[in-house]
């Protein structure tokens, strides 16, 4: 199948052309922003240097989407899930853990309503 073409980086004033919405070099720019100025100081505690080889160890032990393989679809992983939020008194715990694929992520963070912070009425 043939891939689509390439398309220019969003970053204002970057000519360079790519796969995704940035280059490489401006994706870790805006990540490193992301993390400094957007990221709630509080998650960011909770989420650091233990968590990312915690999470590379898990994803790497489920390579594979554990709701779309109960299905029989194999998609890669590419989130590891806290069943229990750590907001609510979750853990790191792997038994606490879920890999996921972007879609199945989005879909269980929609359901619960929390994207952004937002909870639905009555919660």
């Amino acid at each position: 199948m043939p891939r689509k073409p390439k398309k220019p980086c969003a970053y204002p004033g970057c000519p360079n052309l790519t796969d995704g919405r940035y280059c490489p070099e401006h994706q870790a720019q805006v990540n490193r922003e992301y993390e400094k100025y957007g990221r709630d100081p509080r998650t960011k505690r909770r989420y650091g240097r233990a968590w990312k080889r915690i999470r590379d160890k898990y994803a790497a032990e489920h390579p594979f989407c554990e709701l779309c393989f109960e299905r029989g679809v194999i998609v890669p992983t590419e989130e590891i899930h806290h069943k229990k939020p750590l907001s609510e008194g979750g853990t790191h715990d792997r038994s606490n853990l879920i890999a996921l694929c972007k879609s199945c992520h989005s879909r269980i963070h929609a359901e619960r309503g929390d994207r952004w912070g937002k909870r639905p009425e009555g919660e």
